[in-house]
């Protein structure tokens, strides 16, 4: 069986596609937008994600565009709490360091030791799905608003 985790991140993702052993079949870096998703679909078809057989993916959110895009297919998708991600990654690895590279691989080896106990994200209807979407744009954009600074006023005398 093969396991795919992405490392989400604002602008890019790093993925990872591991197999029952752990040993590292493919890795990519992708952006956030249609091309990306074009670039990940291509190790999973290569490694034989078909529709009766999806190949499981595990990222630390359940929100986004990638995750919008990932759910208009037939994957299953698992989010993993980033603490428990976190947890995973300080019992597996010495240095307690974050790299970004190597971190697509925890989420794929969580899934690959305890996916029994990880719940799939639910499908969605399409109107719930464009409503999460729309919700998180505009989420998006307040807080992007919200740090831009404005100029000061001006007092007149």
């Amino acid at each position: 069986m093969i396991y795919c985790g992405i490392d989400w991140a604002e602008r890019t993702h790093d993925v990872a596609l591991v197999d029952d052993s752990g040993q590292l079949l493919a890795k990519r870096h992708i952006a956030d937008d249609a091309a990306g998703y074009r670039i990940l679909l291509d190790p999973l078809a290569e490694y034989g994600d078909t529709e009766d057989n999806p190949i499981p993916v595990a990222l630390e959110t359940s929100r986004g565009l990638l995750v919008a895009v990932l759910r208009t297919g037939k994957l299953q998708l698992f989010a993993i709490n980033p603490m428990a991600a976190a947890r995973y990654r300080d019992r597996h690895n010495v240095s307690r360091k974050k790299s970004d590279p190597g971190d697509a691989l925890v989420p794929a080896n969580i899934l690959r030791t305890d996916m029994h106990t990880h719940r799939p994200l639910p499908q969605d209807s399409d109107l719930a799905q464009a409503l999460a979407v729309l919700a998180r744009a505009q989420q998006d954009a307040t807080w992007n608003k919200a740090t831009v600074r404005q100029p000061a006023p001006v007092l007149a005398p």
